[in-house]
């Protein structure tokens, strides 16, 4: 073998170091969303490689202004299911569902029955009860959602009362909760959840999402969804479903997901000094259930230039679906005086509905604000850190988008 002379091996040495720290720099690297889950785009905003938790960038919300697809939909898991980081849809073979608690008939069901079962469809908002947590002040704990956390989908699968009934089962009178238990294959952290036994009117066990199987990441082969509800009620990859006197008590339930509330109520929110802390119980705290009325603005977005002076705002707003959102207002003064836009529907909806209005704009800067009103009067707040939680949950200030009219 040929000497290496010093000044070759000197350079040898070099090479070698640079490929070592270039290895070092990929290897240390954040992945993409694309590369955390198969089939996610890659432009999706990475707050948590696992569990997983990916936020939509607004630009992409809006783009899709009626139904999200799976590609882009944000992600929230509190679990790492092995295996399920895809979204393709997951195999009904081999998984069941047990159906029990205080049931007059408990029972389990191989989860490709409900494929013979009839099939109800569902359009809703899905959403996490911590989107927009980045606008509290002072900063909360948790990811730090924008306005990516929500969606808008369309879930196709059997209720469960349906299947109840076929199953010739009932609640008994004693059943105040149905409580929902994700599956623990491979080791994975128990998730479970209550909701109020009313929910049992449009509970559905979704198959499928936007006319496809139901996304493994989003919790194919079969989730429990409460149309109204915020997401983590919405239970993935849901093996046990029981019928219960009483909110379970693990951790999701409590503390965890819950903001505080007038004492031994649950009703709206008991208001705390910013920067506070909170004794969180059963008694003076709430558990984010129903999803609050919130509006987003579509168009114009924040920063953008825009012709004149004629200009078109539009974007959505949803509410829990109890009752219709029944008015969308503008203002481009401050708050001062206000439009009404028009709304896309008025009747009753779990999903979002759109609305625009065209203003006149003369040239220069403004800044855009916009809520929504349903028929139980309920509307947001001008400022949303009134509703203030160390956990920043459920914030639904009216928004606002400063852009430029040429």
């Amino acid at each position: 073998m040929e000497k290496l002379n010093r000044r070759t091996t000197l350079k040898l040495m070099g090479l070698g170091a640079a490929a070592l720290a270039m290895g070092r720099g990929l290897a240390q690297q954040a992945p993409t969303a694309d590369q955390l889950v198969k089939g996610k785009n890659a432009k999706l905003i990475v707050l948590s490689q696992r569990p997983v938790v990916l936020e939509t960038p607004y630009d992409l919300l809006v783009s899709q202004p009626e139904r999200t697809p799976k590609e882009i939909l944000y992600i929230r898991n509190n679990v790492d299911l092995a295996g399920y980081n895809t979204v393709e849809g997951a195999s009904l073979e081999g998984w069941s569902i047990e159906v029990g608690g205080l049931l007059d008939k408990p029972f389990t069901l191989e989860a490709k029955e409900l494929l013979n079962l009839p099939q109800s469809e569902v359009t809703m908002v899905l959403q996490c009860s911590g989107n927009g947590r980045s606008f509290y002040q002072p900063r909360t704990s948790g990811n730090p959602w924008g306005r990516g956390g929500v969606g808008n989908v369309t879930f196709r699968g059997v209720k469960l009362k349906d299947l109840l009934a076929a199953k010739g089962a009932k609640p008994t009178e004693k059943a105040l909760f149905i409580t929902a238990h994700a599956s623990r294959q491979g080791g994975a952290a128990e998730f479970v959840r209550s909701v109020p036994i009313q929910a049992l009117e449009n509970a559905l066990l979704a198959l499928s999402m936007n006319g496809e199987p139901l996304p493994a990441v989003h919790g194919g082969p079969v989730r429990l969804v409460f149309p109204g509800f915020f997401g983590v009620n919405n239970v993935k990859w849901v093996q046990k479903i029981e019928f219960a006197e009483a909110e379970n008590t693990t951790a999701e339930q409590m503390p965890r997901y819950r903001v505080p509330a007038i004492p031994n109520t649950h009703l709206p929110f008991l208001p705390q000094e910013p920067g506070g802390r909170y004794t969180y119980t059963f008694a003076t705290s709430r558990p984010n259930w129903l999803v609050n009325v919130n509006s987003f603005i579509f168009a114009p977005l924040e920063g953008q230039t825009v012709e004149g002076p004629y200009v078109r705002v539009e974007g959505v707003a949803f509410n829990d679906g109890i009752v219709p959102i029944v008015s969308v207002e503008l203002s481009a003064d401050g708050g001062r005086t206000w439009f009404k836009a028009e709304l896309e529907k008025t009747e009753r909806s779990f999903g979002w509905i759109r609305w625009r209005r065209t203003l006149y704009l003369r040239s220069g800067a403004h800044e855009i604000m916009a809520r929504a009103w349903d028929a139980a009067g309920r509307s947001q707040p001008l400022d949303g850190n009134l509703a203030w939680n160390e956990r920043g949950y459920e914030w639904n200030g009216v928004m606002r988008v400063r852009f430029t009219v040429a």
